[in-house]
Order: structure tokens, then C-alpha cells, then sequence
């Protein structure tokens, strides 16, 4: 055999051995406490194998090739592995930011403590600054005392997610806000990146809770909150281009886990609930499935040769979010009455778990974060195609 298919072969091996069989049954109706519990002991499972952070340079943890990775996420969604839903902006998010535009003092301080199970959350939207995040008006204001400086921090940030359960937060605030003002000046001009412990004083945080009765989202509320100036990243009203970075990894080796688990989890269980001999509803599904094959091929094309055009990244998160939303939504349709009657999914699954009706709801979550399915075709159509900029409304 191969290289590669031996290292398949130990993924296979490894998935019979520790894949817990009864996940989702264990995980459905519980408690934070024991989601946190759970998806803490999981992650600490995969990274004791090496498969937790496979993206990672080798010398924090990772070093798995492109190939390696790409089989990794085909072998865990095929065993229908439970999700890094906790860890996922920590080991995804936060740990690009730290390795493209952090110092060495915060990728020793914060890349260990996320393999120890530190959780992070992204503070970058606002109540009006969602799909317009340049928009943004949480500030940030430089003080020193006694030698040390820090930035006084007040502002509300809205739908973080996993907020409730986190340790640290990216944090966007501005800290020049004449910038914008200037002649020639974007409005993500004066924006600025920080590292915030949720545990500083004046930080609150207050769960949202959505229409299938979840709290998944959070608002942050910052009150006088003092960050230390150690805590910058990437320098002083350089914030938006290192949360252009971070927001990029929305859209590589996340987006093609997403996919196989989308086309294993989801698609399978699509196909289970179908009734049999239907032409209608077998056509549908061999739509479906030649859908998944695509996204598949984007997203692997994506991570193996990386972006050849300025809106391959946005092709993929929108082919994905809205791709999410049709299946769910069929298998709401094949579910019929009864499916609205489930009102519980397993807390550390995808939007793919069979629930389909909470799926679909669900769903609708990933065509707004990340930018919305608007934004995105604006992104297709001026980056990709060269068309004439969107008139401004301002």
C-alpha cells in the first residue's frame, strides 16, 4: 500500500477504536456543563492521536499534509465522529491569527493552552455591524499607568458563539475613529485586534435564545474593560487586515470538513428517511448527491492549490451554507408532521444530525456569519468577475 493509504488504514483503525458508538444518543437533551465535559474529553482524544490540529505546523502539534488531512476528515465523517464544536474557533480562528500576526510570546502563550482545552470566541459582530463589520463601533482607547499601557474597551459585540463557555476572545474594536472620516478612507480604517480575557472585570456575557429554544449565541457587553497592550495583534489600526486572515480560514480545510460531513452524516441520513421506489424524491437525491461531489471538489481543489481567483473562497462558503438549507429543508419535506415534533438534537453534532427540522433552522445560521449570502455575491461579481462596484446607500 501507499503512504497514503496506509495512514488511511491507521485513521480507520483509530475511528472503530475511539469513535463512542452512542454519541448521539448520550448527547442529545444534556446539560452545558456536560457538553463542555464531552467535548472537552473528545478533543483531548484527538489530540493524543495527533488528529486534533492536523493543519498546525509540525512544531505546535500538526504537520499532517494537505492529502493526510483530506483523508482524516473523509475517515471521521464517514464513522460519524462527533464535531470540535467547542475547540473550533480556537484551533481554527484563533490559532491562524496567532501563527500569521501574532508575537512569540502569544503563540507560546496561547497555542499550548489551546491544546490543553482554552476555548475561544470571535467579538466581531455588532448589533450593527453584522454583514457590515467595517461598521463596527465598540472603542478602544490607549491609557498607561504607572509604565504599563493597556486599552480601555467599551462597545457590545452580538452572536458569539459558544460566548457562554469561553476562556479568551478575538476582539475587534476601534481605536482611531476619525480614521474613517479622512479623505480616501475605508471605513475599516482605525479598526484594531485584540486578545481578551473573558475574565477581566466590566465583560458580560448574556446567552441568546433562538427559535428551537438553544443559546448557542451570546451577546458581550464591555463595560470600561482594561486589555493589556501586550494583548495588540498585528499592530495598532491594522485590525482589519489580520481579521481578513482570520475569516479566511472559514473557507479551506474548515469548509472541506464541513463537506464530507455534509456529505456523510447528512446525506446518508437524507437517503435513510427517503421513501423507497419514489421517482420524484430519488431524482431529488441524485441532485443532491451530484451537488455534494461538487462542493467536495471545490473545497479539495481549494485547500490543495489554494485560492486562483480573489472569490474562490466566497464560491465555496456560499455554495455550502445554501447547499446546507436545500437538503435540510428536504428532509424536513420527507419528514413530514412527525418531524416537527423532535425538539432535541445532539449538542455536538453539525446541522447535518437528522433532526431535520431543527437542522433547518439551523441552517439558516450559516448563510449570515462569515458574511452573508448577499455579500458573498457581491464578492463573486466584483473580485471574480470584474463587474462595476455595488452603488453605495450611504
Amino acid at each position: 500500500m501507499s503512504a497514503l493509504e496506509d495512514f488511511r488504514a491507521e485513521v480507520r483503525a483509530w475511528c472503530r477504536d475511539h469513535v463512542p458508538t452512542d454519541w448521539r444518543a448520550t448527547q442529545t437533551g444534556v446539560g452545558d456543563a456536560e457538553f463542555v465535559r464531552f467535548q472537552k474529553w473528545w478533543f483531548a482524544q484527538l489530540h493524543s492521536a495527533g488528529y486534533a490540529v492536523p493543519h498546525w505546523p509540525a512544531e505546535w502539534g500538526g504537520g499532517l499534509s494537505v492529502e493526510q488531512q483530506v483523508v482524516l476528515y473523509q475517515e471521521l465523517a464517514a464513522h460519524d465522529a462527533p464535531r470540535l464544536v467547542l475547540a473550533f474557533v480556537g484551533i481554527h480562528h484563533a490559532a491562524s491569527t496567532l501563527l500569521v500576526a501574532g508575537t512569540d510570546e502569544q503563540r507560546r502563550r496561547h497555542l499550548p493552552a489551546i491544546l490543553d482545552g482554552q476555548i475561544w470566541v470571535q467579538g466581531f459582530s455588532e448589533p450593527e455591524a453584522g454583514s457590515d463589520l467595517a461598521a463596527l463601533r465598540t472603542s478602544a482607547r490607549l491609557c498607561g499607568e504607572e509604565g504599563e499601557n493597556y486599552y480601555v474597551v467599551n462597545g457590545q459585540k452580538l452572536w458569539a458563539s459558544g460566548g457562554m463557555h469561553a476562556d479568551w476572545c478575538l476582539l475587534l474594536a476601534r481605536t482611531d475613529p476619525d480614521a474613517p472620516k479622512r479623505p480616501g478612507s475605508r471605513k475599516s480604517a482605525g479598526i484594531s485586534y485584540f486578545l481578551l480575557d473573558m475574565t477581566t472585570p466590566g465583560v458580560e456575557v448574556r446567552p441568546i435564545r433562538n427559535a428551537v429554544g438553544d443559546s448557542h449565541f451570546c451577546e458581550i457587553f464591555l463595560d470600561d474593560v482594561r486589555i493589556p497592550a501586550a494583548n495588540l495583534i498585528g499592530g495598532e489600526n491594522h485590525g482589519w487586515q489580520v481579521a481578513q486572515e482570520t475569516l479566511g480560514t472559514e473557507r479551506g480545510m474548515t469548509m472541506l470538513e464541513l463537506a464530507e460531513r455534509l456529505g456523510n452524516a447528512g446525506f446518508r441520513r437524507l437517503v435513510e428517511s427517503a421513501p423507497v421506489n419514489d421517482p420524484l424524491v430519488a431524482d431529488r437525491l441524485a441532485t443532491f448527491e451530484t451537488e455534494i461531489s461538487g462542493l467536495r471538489g471545490l473545497c479539495r481543489r481549494l485547500v490543495e492549490q489554494g485560492p486562483r481567483n480573489p472569490a474562490d473562497a466566497s464560491i465555496v462558503k456560499l455554495y455550502y451554507s445554501e447547499l446546507l438549507q436545500r437538503l435540510t429543508d428536504f428532509g424536513a419535506e420527507l419528514g413530514g408532521p412527525e418531524a416537527h415534533t423532535v425538539l432535541a438534537k445532539p449538542l455536538s453534532s453539525s446541522w447535518e444530525s437528522g433532526s431535520w427540522v431543527l437542522d433547518f433552522v439551523g441552517s439558516w445560521e450559516w448563510t449570515i456569519p462569515g458574511g452573508a449570502s448577499e455579500i458573498q455575491r457581491t464578492i463573486i461579481a466584483e473580485r471574480g468577475l470584474g463587474l462595476p462596484r455595488e452603488p453605495s446607500v450611504a
